[in-house]
C-alpha cells in the first residue's frame, strides 16, 4: 500500500510541482527579463564571441563596398505588402499562386511519394502574414551582354501560413508550417534587354549560396520541430533540397515577353528563293503588253524588299533569279511576293500578288510553287476572282546548324565551331553604343559597318559623346570570312548646311578569323583617329 501511495504521490505531484515553477518563472524571471533595456555597445566594445554572433545579422551594405543599400524598395515593398496579401488571398489568385508553387516545389514532392506510405502531398491554405521580406543590400554586375546581372540579400522574417495536405495510407494528415525565417543571396538576370516593356524577354534566377532556413512545423496541433534531434536535421535536409535544385550553375528561367511582345528573334535559317518565270500575265500598256518584275519580303522584317529585274514588254518572262532571306520564325512567317508592271513616269501598276508561308517547306528540300496571282490577300474582294496570270518558284530553307549556338545549365549560350567553320552563313553585328567621341564642328554620331562592298548605317544621334544605337546588321556569305575585316566607322551629321555636314569621329577594322572559330566576340574597341573613343561591337558567325 505505501508503495502504490508512493507513485500515485510522485505522478500527482511531480505535473504539479513543473507546473509551479513554470508559473514563477512566467511571474517574475521572464518579466523581469523583458523589462530590461537592451545594452548597446559600439562593435569595437564588444568581446570576439559576441562579436563572431553578431556579424551575421549586420547587412552586407556595411560590410562589403561592392553591395548598395536600397532602403526605398523595403519602403515600397512594406507599404504594399498589406494589398499584395489581400490580392493573393481572393479565389483565383489564391489558385494561381498555388499552381506555380505546386509546380516549383514538385520535384522535391516527388521524391518521398511512394515512400513510408505517403500517396500524395499537396498544398492546402497560403497566407503571406503581415512583414514583408527585406533587403539586406545588393550588388550590380556590369556585362557587356544584354542582360542586367544583379544579387540582392533577402531576409523574410514571416508570419505565413502554410498549409500541406498528405495523404499516408489513405488517411490524410495536415502540417501547417509557421513562422518562417528565411535569409537568401540569389542572382536574378534579366535577359535579354529588348524595346518592350518591361524591357526584358526572360527572368533567371539561381542561388549563390546554400538557404538558411528556419521555421516552426505542426503535426495534430503539436509542434515536430521540437523533437530533440529533429530540428537542426529537418534543416539541413530542406536546404540541401533547394540548393541541389536551384544552386548556381542551375537556373530557374521564367520567359517574360514572347516574340509577339517584341522580344528580339534571332536568325534560325536561310531561305533560298529562284524567281523561274511567269505566264500569262495581265497587259496592262495601251499600246504594248507589260514590263513586268517581282518585289518579294519576308513578313515581320522591316527589310527593303528584293526586286527582281524587268522583263520589257513581255506576259510570259523568264528571269531565274535567285535572292536569299533570313528567316527568324518559319512556324509564322510567310514569303510576300508582289507583281508589277513598270513605268517610266506615272506609278507602278500592281498585276498581282501572292504569299508561300514557311511552315510548308522542309529543311534542306527544293519545293516548287506555281501560284495563282490575285489582286489582294482579302478572300471576300471580287477582283480576285479575274485571271492574272501565275508565278512559278522555287523554295528551299536551311536552317542554321544547331550546335552553333548551345546552352549551358545556367542558360548562358556557349559557341561550338568545327575547325573548318563549315559553309556559308549568317554573319551578325551588332553595334551595341559608343564611348567619349566628339566631333571639331558637331556632335551627332552614327556608325556606318562596311562589308565585302555592302554598307548599313544605325540611326543618327543628336548631340551626345556617348551614344547609343543597339542596332543589329546581317550578312549572308557562301564561306567562312575567316581571310575578311569588317570596317566600322562612327560619324557625325548635320542637318542644314551642304558643305562640312559630315566628318569621322573615328573608325575600326575587325579580323573576323576569331569570329568564324569563336562563333562569336563580343568586344570593345579604341576607336582610331580619336582621342579617348571607343565603340562596343557583338559579331556573331552561325553556319547553314
Amino acid at each position: 500500500m505505501g508503495l502504490v501511495g508512493g507513485v500515485v504521490g510522485f505522478c500527482l505531484g511531480l505535473p504539479i510541482g513543473l507546473a509551479a515553477a513554470y508559473f514563477v518563472y512566467l511571474r517574475y524571471f521572464a518579466a523581469a527579463r523583458r523589462l530590461q533595456d537592451p545594452v548597446i555597445k559600439p562593435l569595437r566594445d564588444l568581446d570576439s564571441e559576441t562579436l563572431q554572433a553578431t556579424i551575421p545579422h549586420i547587412p552586407l551594405w556595411v560590410k562589403s563596398p561592392d553591395y548598395e543599400r536600397i532602403d526605398w524598395m523595403n519602403k515600397f515593398i512594406f507599404d504594399m505588402w498589406p494589398f499584395l496579401d489581400k490580392v493573393l488571398s481572393t479565389f483565383y489568385s489564391y489558385l494561381a499562386i498555388c499552381k506555380h508553387i505546386n509546380r516549383a516545389t514538385r520535384p522535391i514532392f516527388d521524391q518521398y511519394v511512394g515512400q513510408y506510405g505517403i500517396e500524395s502531398i499537396e498544398f492546402g491554405e497560403l497566407t503571406l502574414g503581415t512583414l514583408p521580406p527585406t533587403f539586406q543590400g545588393i550588388k550590380v554586375y556590369e556585362m557587356l551582354e544584354k542582360e542586367l546581372v544583379i544579387e540582392p540579400v533577402i531576409r523574410w522574417a514571416s508570419t505565413s501560413n502554410v498549409t500541406v495536405n498528405v495523404k499516408v495510407q489513405s488517411f490524410e494528415v495536415t502540417v501547417q508550417l509557421e513562422d518562417l525565417h528565411i535569409m537568401l543571396t540569389p542572382r536574378v538576370i534579366l535577359k535579354s534587354l529588348v524595346p518592350s516593356f518591361p524591357c526584358f524577354a526572360n527572368l533567371c534566377v539561381s542561388l549563390m549560396e546554400k538557404p538558411r532556413i528556419d521555421f516552426g512545423l505542426k503535426l495534430l496541433c503539436g509542434d515536430v520541430m521540437a523533437i530533440p534531434g529533429l530540428y537542426q536535421y529537418v534543416q539541413d535536409q530542406l536546404s540541401k533540397q533547394i540548393s541541389n535544385l536551384y544552386h548556381w550553375p542551375k537556373v530557374i528561367q521564367i520567359p517574360i515577353l514572347d516574340g509577339a511582345s517584341g522580344a528580339t528573334k534571332k536568325p534560325v535559317g536561310i531561305l533560298h528563293v529562284k524567281v523561274i518565270r511567269a505566264l500569262n500575265l495581265l497587259k496592262m500598256d495601251f499600246l504594248g503588253k507589260s514590263d513586268p518584275y517581282v518585289k518579294m519580303r519576308l513578313s515581320g522584317e522591316r527589310l527593303p524588299s528584293k526586286k527582281t529585274s524587268v522583263k520589257m514588254s513581255n506576259l510570259n518572262p523568264e528571269w531565274n533569279e535567285h535572292f536569299r532571306f533570313i528567316v527568324k520564325d518559319p512556324d509564322t512567317q510567310v514569303l510576300e511576293l508582289h507583281m508589277f508592271d513598270w513605268e517610266k513616269v506615272k506609278m507602278h501598276d500592281k498585276l498581282g500578288m501572292q504569299v508561300i508561308p514557311l511552315r510548308l517547306l522542309t529543311p534542306y528540300e527544293s519545293k516548287l510553287f506555281t501560284l495563282d496571282l490575285v489582286r489582294s490577300m482579302n478572300p471576300n474582294d471580287p477582283q480576285n476572282k479575274k485571271n492574272r496570270g501565275k508565278l512559278i518558284v522555287e523554295l528551299t530553307f536551311d536552317p542554321l546548324r544547331e550546335d552553333n549556338m548551345s546552352s549551358d545549365a545556367e542558360g548562358n549560350a556557349s559557341v561550338r565551331r568545327d575547325a573548318d567553320g563549315g559553309g556559308g552563313g549568317v554573319l551578325l553585328v551588332s553595334v551595341e553604343n559608343a564611348e567619349d567621341v566628339e566631333g571639331k564642328r558637331h556632335t551627332n554620331p552614327y556608325a556606318e559597318v562596311l562589308f565585302r562592298g555592302e554598307r548599313k548605317k544605325t540611326k543618327v544621334i543628336r548631340k551626345t559623346r556617348e551614344p547609343r544605337w543597339s542596332e543589329e546588321f546581317q550578312f549572308m556569305v557562301d564561306e567562312p570570312p575567316v581571310e575578311d575585316k569588317i570596317h566600322i566607322q562612327v560619324k557625325s551629321k548635320r542637318r542644314g548646311l551642304p558643305f562640312r555636314n559630315k566628318e569621322s569621329l573615328g573608325h575600326v577594322n575587325i579580323n573576323l578569323v576569331d569570329v568564324v572559330n569563336n562563333g562569336r566576340i563580343n568586344e570593345k574597341y579604341h576607336l582610331i583617329n580619336s582621342r579617348n573613343g571607343m565603340i562596343h561591337v557583338e559579331i556573331k558567325w552561325s553556319t547553314v
